[in-house]
């Protein structure tokens, strides 16, 4: 895995001087083996790169025999060999053994449509020197990043935004829908980040940039057509096994040793047994442990390393483990974030790198695509609820689902009913199944400066959505409304981004995702719902696909939340001896409030002495606390205090 960046001027003008170097350089953690730059005439390349193939001979940026084209890649082509065999019966021809020079030589065959022929994960651009045209691509899911703008008259792109920033000619704004959208979905949508006039290249999708016109286009995107024929959860379950299988050989294929994080739950326990299969010497798996129950699964991770006989490693998180490193987690993610759950991965990928690994295969993907989240069975709970939305049993439902929420029956009827949306108009909403989070999420808007404030008055992020949504929505299955907003919009958005990609890379570690072959993904799209969850057990099928590969007990258990300590990471309790950290008082204070311009600092304290005093936090207070803090951490990386030139 990488970095990349580059940058397109208009004829006659070339790059700033010294600008791809400290491009590369601050993308150092993505790619801390070998940096590399080019420069061509208008056009300049970057490249840090994090040797994993052909450690010797795949050295970037790298250029076609003739001269012609020239590329800089991040990620991996995981069927590259197969790809390399058949371009070579074609009559291509190959100087290194690197997927990278695979990729090129895929393009200078097919052009733009090798991307539908491409297992992987990527972001790539390649420039064609005789056409003067760049073309760029992202992989199918989103694992991997690609931002860019236009400045200066050039355009500019590059693997994270920080990159970007360093040319002179970029503003440093923040974006008021981008930062609403996060503040509603916990992300923003399309191509909008948080930041003005810097762009996102949407998952799945492409782009050609020529003559100064950008055009981009989908490539693919998550559909779902359930498969007519009436097959029993058995048969299903042998298609998902095999072809688990063979997506886990491909994500093995590596010249440096591969490791493994294990949770202790279903998905990341499968996929060890099945990384356990191919690996002939004991496979090293890495976990995150809490000093609190409600959050720690280490019994259960002891379960999956006695089954399968791993050498296991475990770096344990507690409160002040995660107050110490949030900056440097919002520094890496480049955009607020509403839970701390992203601070343990990146110490995770610490773990892992001390341990000498760069490359780890991981569960991620499963629970969008399987129906594995409670927000699944929340919605299904709700519609049952709101069949009889006067009952006082079926609620109670959710007191199931929800232990360690307050009793959700102390609730007044009609307070329950409003906050779970179970009224006629809410069925009627495509967006039923996410409404509760969404408007917990939304809490925090509440705390903006009143000037942004003004500059949202009458928008609603809802309605910049519902043109985005595939034509047909309206009429899918609900089961697969709920899953499309969490696979086409949380997934990429936050999960494989904010947790997943920035916090790795963070560590010079590349993430490997089973779950997230494309073959797998149009599999589980096809698989009727009655079968992904039955009942209330979620992943029913996926957990018969897993059979006698992981321990009963794992197999069993109900999905837990992956969830770390939120708010009380920075402010103790009314108890606690230890202050909150420095950085946490400044950032939080009145004049600092102020001089960012983004909350107001009468509202912020109100929620700072409410969580000072409170035994027990609420969901919403929780976030709030989280996300204004990291807003304050992005404003004081980005916006005011960027060092990165």
């Amino acid at each position: 895995m990488c970095g990349i960046a580059g940058i397109l001027c208009p004829p006659g003008e070339r790059p700033p001087p010294g600008l791809l170097e400290k491009m590369a350089k601050i993308l150092g953690h993505r790619g801390p083996d070998a940096h590399g730059v080019h420069a061509d005439d208008e056009l300049g390349l970057a490249h840090a790169r994090l040797s994993v193939i052909d450690l010797a001979g795949g050295a970037q940026p790298m250029h076609s025999a003739d001269g012609r084209h020239s590329i800089v890649f991040n990620g991996e082509i995981f069927n590259y060999v197969e790809l390399r065999d058949d371009l070579l019966a074609r009559g291509r021809r190959f100087r290194t053994s690197s997927d990278t020079e695979v990729l090129l030589e895929s393009y200078r065959s097919a052009g733009p449509d090798c991307v539908r022929g491409l297992n992987g994960q990527w972001a790539f651009a390649i420039w064609d020197r005789a056409a003067r045209e760049l073309f760029l691509s992202r992989d199918r899911p989103g694992v991997r990043p690609l931002f860019y703008t236009i400045a200066g008259g050039a355009f500019l792109f590059a693997s994270e935004v920080k990159a970007l920033f360093l040319h002179p000619a970029v503003s440093r704004e923040i974006d008021p829908r981008g930062l609403d959208q996060t503040f509603t979905f916990w992300h923003p949508i399309g191509d909008r980040t948080i930041f003005r006039d810097i762009r996102v290249l949407p998952p799945g999708s492409s782009m050609r940039v020529r003559d100064g016109r950008v055009e981009v286009w989908s490539h693919w995107q998550p559909a779902y057509a359930v498969d007519g024929a009436r097959r029993s959860a058995a048969d299903w379950a042998e298609e998902i096994r095999a072809l688990l299988v063979d997506a886990t050989r491909l994500r093995l294929r590596a010249d440096v040793p591969v490791g493994a994080y294990m949770s202790g739950g279903l998905d990341s326990s499968l996929i060890t047994a099945l990384i356990a299969r191919f690996t002939a010497t004991p496979l090293e798996t890495f976990s995150v442990t809490f000093e609190e129950a409600e959050y720690d699964e280490s019994r259960f991770q002891d379960e999956v390393v006695s089954h399968l006989g791993t050498v296991h490693h475990r770096v344990p998180c507690s409160r002040r483990d995660i107050a110490a490193v949030f900056p440097d987690v919002v520094w890496h993610a480049e955009t607020p974030i509403l839970r701390t759950a992203p601070a343990p991965m990146f110490l995770l990928s610490g773990l892992v790198r001390r341990h000498g690994f760069k490359v780890v295969l991981t569960g991620e993907g499963s629970d969008e695509i399987f129906g594995g989240y409670d927000i699944f069975k929340e919605a299904k709970i709700r519609r049952f609820w709101a069949a009889d939305p006067d009952s006082p049993r079926r609620p109670r439902l959710l007191e199931r689902l929800y232990p360690w929420m307050p009793s959700i029956q102390s609730l007044s009827p009609a307070y329950r009913q409003a906050f779970f949306r179970v009224r006629p108009a809410d069925l009627a909403s495509p967006f039923f199944s996410h409404l509760p989070r969404w408007e917990t999420t939304a809490r925090i808007k509440g705390l903006l400066a009143p000037d942004l404030r003004a500059a949202l008055a009458g928008y609603d992020a809802r309605e910049e959505l519902l043109p985005a949504l595939p034509a047909g929505f309206a009429g899918w299955h609900p089961f697969h409304q709920a899953q499309y907003l969490e696979t086409a919009g949380l997934l990429p958005g936050y999960i494989l981004s904010s947790q997943g990609d920035r916090m790795a890379m963070g560590h010079s570690v590349e993430g490997r995702f089973p779950f997230l072959d494309h073959r797998v993904m149009d599999l589980a799209a096809r698989i009727p719902p009655r079968l992904k969850m039955k009942g209330l057990d979620e992943k029913h099928v996926l957990k018969e696909a897993a059979g006698d590969l992981v321990p009963a007990p794992v197999r069993a258990r109900p999905k837990q939340p992956y969830r770390a300590p939120d708010a009380r990471s920075f402010l103790p309790p009314p108890d606690a001896a230890e202050p909150p950290p420095d950085y946490v008082r400044d950032l939080l204070s009145p004049a600092r409030l102020r001089e960012y311009g983004i909350f107001a600092p009468e509202a912020v304290l109100k929620l700072v002495q409410k969580i000072g005093r409170a035994s027990d936090i609420g969901v919403r207070d929780d976030m709030a606390l989280v996300g204004v803090l990291s807003t304050q951490l992005v404003a004081h990386h980005f916006l005011h205090h960027f060092r990165g030139a």
